[in-house]
């Protein structure tokens, strides 16, 4: 193997929130006996009343250049926060979109943009909660933002909808939203089946688990991205896997908020397509979150080489190839293996003698010394020697918005 075959293609990283990138590690002292999702999205509501435009603009840039420098070259923002902290949108209904648009821009990653129908704070149709007010649009001016957003679409910025939840999207208001984007293929993203009280509460509600309520509801197909999926009977799982419709697993996320662990071993089973995200960003490494989606499934089966198929004994070469491949149909944007590119670190002892047949393995099992050189997105270099060339300028706006954030704590 030479130098020039030291190279993997881009990974797409299919959930992020960038705004919470800025609270890692601050969430990490027990608020409650019973700490949880939950206890944790309040301390995520308040800090999310904080964030303006401005300060959006700077933690997502750092974030996006932290992603390029580990080997991220497209994101898939799941963006809820919208509007002032007191509902009202602002003088450009738009700004906090823009602010991610002009982020990635100037990273230089690949953004598929992904504004999110909030309209309820549970099932039921409960009011959406004084710290939910920021999150909510009805429908009409939810299809306006998208509308909008669609005419700034380029070789590097695709624009979707997400339903941020069947507790937070209304049956009629899902319905009145995929017809009117029932001509168009786009991503559609949805955050479904994380915790065991929503599949509870969906009982209740529809008298169905979410996943089963979802594909008994919903023209699910290749379109579709449904996040983390975590809890799931064996009959959704193949059901999931022959909608064509890709999983979006977050190990690093779901192990942080004591989600639980997706059915991997019958996922990749049932042919199955899934990628990765770094969802709430507490950690920005596709390598931890490959490794880690291998390891619990490990800790669980207490075997080891879980993820494998008939056709590959790799689990580094399997896994890279959902997270690449299923993660371009999960994105939809235009990029190629030529046009986004990692060219690993030759000269990293942990790259030592290389081969083709053990280059994927060792690129995410061989520890967490950075491999990566140089990134190419867009054909256009953006990383060189392990480096952005914009990294301390933003991190210097990073720095100071954070400051003013966390003085205001």
């Amino acid at each position: 193997m030479t130098t020039d075959d030291l190279r993997l293609p881009g990974i797409p990283n299919l959930h992020s929130h960038a705004f919470q990138r800025a609270m890692a590690g601050l969430t990490e002292r027990r608020t409650n006996p019973a700490d949880s999702f939950w206890t944790w999205r309040e301390l995520m509501y308040r800090f999310a009343a904080r964030i303006t435009p401005e300060s959006l603009y700077a933690i997502a840039a750092q974030l996006y250049v932290e992603m390029l420098e580990t080997g991220y070259t497209t994101v898939c923002e799941f963006h809820y926060l919208h509007h002032q902290p007191n509902g009202n949108p602002y003088a450009d209904p738009a700004a906090m979109s823009q602010a991610l648009i002009q982020a990635a821009r100037d990273a230089g990653i690949r953004l598929t943009l992904l504004p999110v129908l909030y309209m309820t704070g549970g099932f039921g149709g409960r009011t959406l909660s004084e710290r939910q007010r920021r999150f909510g649009h009805s429908v009409e001016a939810f299809l306006a933002l998208v509308q909008s957003l669609r005419a700034q679409e380029d070789d590097t910025l695709k624009i979707g909808i997400a339903l941020h939840s069947l507790r937070a999207v209304p049956d009629t208001a899902m319905r009145e939203v995929l017809a009117a984007f029932a001509n168009d293929r786009l991503p559609i993203h949805i955050h479904i089946a994380e915790q065991t009280a929503e599949v509870e509460e969906c009982l209740v509600r529809h008298g169905a688990r979410p996943v089963e309520w979802l594909l008994a509801n919903a023209e699910v197909n290749p379109d579709w991205t449904l996040v983390h999926a975590t809890h799931l009977t064996d009959v959704e799982v193949q059901r999931i896997a022959t909608s064509g419709a890709t999983v979006a697993i977050c190990p690093t996320t779901e192990a942080n908020l004591g989600d639980g662990l997706f059915p991997l071993r019958k996922f990749i089973e049932a042919d199955g397509r899934f990628g990765i995200g770094s969802d709430s960003n507490t950690s920005v490494s596709p390598v931890e979150e490959l490794r880690w989606l291998e390891y619990g499934q490990r800790l669980v089966e207490r075997q080891r080489n879980i993820a494998v198929d008939a056709r590959e004994a790799s689990v580094g070469a399997l896994l890279l190839s959902h997270a690449v491949n299923d993660g371009r149909q999960s994105c939809q944007q235009a990029s190629s293996a030529v046009e986004d590119v990692l060219i690993l670190d030759a000269r990293a002892p942990a790259l030592v003698g290389a081969v083709s047949e053990n280059l994927q393995d060792r690129f995410v099992f061989a520890g967490n010394r950075r491999l990566i050189r140089d990134v190419v997105v867009a054909g256009k270099k953006v990383v060189e020697n392990g480096r952005h060339p914009q990294a301390e300028a933003i991190a210097d706006g990073y720095r100071r918005k954070l400051k003013q954030l966390l003085a205001d704590a």
